[in-house]
């Protein structure tokens, strides 16, 4: 088998646990996610086996669309709802509406984030919930991330008792975004301490919820020989690069991974990668050679039989 499962990750699992457990439900080793989601939230999760893991980076490179809760009052150590408490702002009164939009409005774009000190980020070769779980000190490394859009979806909801304010959100977001930072960066701009109170992914590598299979739909299937209800192809992990269909002559010199001048296809001009496909089959990524001008050269070869 090979090609891409789009996977309904449920909450109390890692990314890991779930291709564990697919590799079981498989029976083969060839298997890998495409972006981690923490245990605390569920949601797509795109899986590759076989020759599928050729396409796994160009996966993660997508963009993201989460749907969450974000809660005024309190910070916690790992920035959402699972951690202690470090910060409180008891909020007294309720925060005016237009001011909660223009805290969020103000994060869309190309941001700057801190990677939360619960986060995989590697600095000095150790990650960093590492040096969080011994209570030890360290520089965290800035990182450009890109928010697409960032909207409120419910009115904001005061709660007078425990001096509280929420409300929910989606965020449409690029590669390696924490939207556990973008909530506490949202309470910052209201001056007041914050957290990811709830988080769900609706959409990533072009896979919506709707496509998705939990890991019991998935092993049921496998048990009654209908793999190809729940398995993709492996083209659909590049549908957002262009297209180019060789002819057989054509095929037989990119199936070597041959370097190519650019006018080995006619009437294209290629100024970002390409996909190659022969007889509708994904064969390989071309683009423009670093070295040599006017000469095309392959990113990633993914089949060659």
């Amino acid at each position: 088998m090979e090609g891409i499962i789009p996977v309904w990750k449920p909450r109390g699992m890692t990314s890991h646990d779930c291709v564990f457990k697919l590799r079981k439900i498989l029976k083969m080793k060839k298997v890998g996610h495409s972006g981690t989601l923490d245990p605390d939230v569920d949601g797509v999760l795109p899986i590759c086996i076989g020759k599928g893991t050729k396409v796994i980076e160009y996966i993660q490179d997508s963009n993201k669309i989460y749907m969450g809760e974000i809660t005024l009052g309190f910070s916690t150590e790992t920035e959402d709802a699972s951690g202690e408490i470090v910060e409180r702002t008891p909020i007294t009164s309720e925060i005016e509406t237009e001011m909660i939009d223009e805290a969020m409005r103000q994060l869309v774009g190309e941001i700057t984030q801190i990677p939360p000190m619960y986060s995989a980020v590697k600095v000095n070769g150790k990650r960093l919930y590492e040096y969080a779980r011994n209570d030890e000190e360290v520089e965290r490394p800035q990182r450009k991330a890109m928010i697409y859009s960032y909207e409120r979806t419910t009115l904001p909801e005061y709660d007078k008792e425990n001096q509280l304010m929420k409300w929910e959100f989606t965020v449409d977001c690029g590669k390696g975004t924490y939207v556990r930072t973008l909530a506490v960066d949202t309470g910052k701009n209201l001056n007041v301490a914050s957290h990811m109170s709830n988080l769900t992914r609706i959409k990533s590598g072009g896979f919506t919820k709707e496509e998705c299979f939990t890991l019991e739909e998935i092993a049921l299937l496998m048990d009654l020989e209908r793999e190809s209800e729940f398995l993709y192809p492996v083209e659909r992990g590049v549908k957002d690069f262009p297209k180019v269909e060789l002819t057989k002559e054509m095929y037989q010199v990119i199936r070597n991974g041959s370097v190519v001048p650019t006018s080995f296809f006619e009437n294209i001009v290629v100024t970002e990668p390409i996909a190659l496909f022969y007889q509708e089959k994904v064969v390989s990524i071309y683009g423009e050679h670093p070295y040599k001008e006017g000469m095309l050269k392959p990113i990633k070869v993914l089949r060659n039989d």
